[in-house]
């Protein structure tokens, strides 16, 4: 099989990982984007274990929407208060 860019595959040897969409493609290894949510470089070596996948299979991982947590009012600085002085 030819991996390349935009490529949906399937690792026989992980199917748990579910359909993978491949992101980038050098001479040693590829970058494929799992349905688990879990990006991975598959060395060269390995490509004989990637068969190819539905598109429609791949699910691509949810968009993580950041939280953004409340900040308590900032406390008001208390008043020093001055002994009177004597004499």
């Amino acid at each position: 099989m030819i991996i390349k860019t935009g490529k949906f595959v399937s690792h026989a040897g992980a199917l748990q990982w579910g359909s993978g969409k491949v992101l980038e493609v050098n001479d040693n290894r590829a970058t494929i984007q799992f349905s688990d949510g879990v990006s991975r470089k598959i060395a060269a070596s390995h490509f004989d274990t990637l068969q190819p996948a539905e598109a429609a299979s791949y699910l691509p991982p949810p968009e993580v929407v950041a939280v953004v947590k409340a900040r308590p009012a900032p406390r008001k600085a208390k008043k020093k208060t001055v002994a009177p002085a004597e004499g």
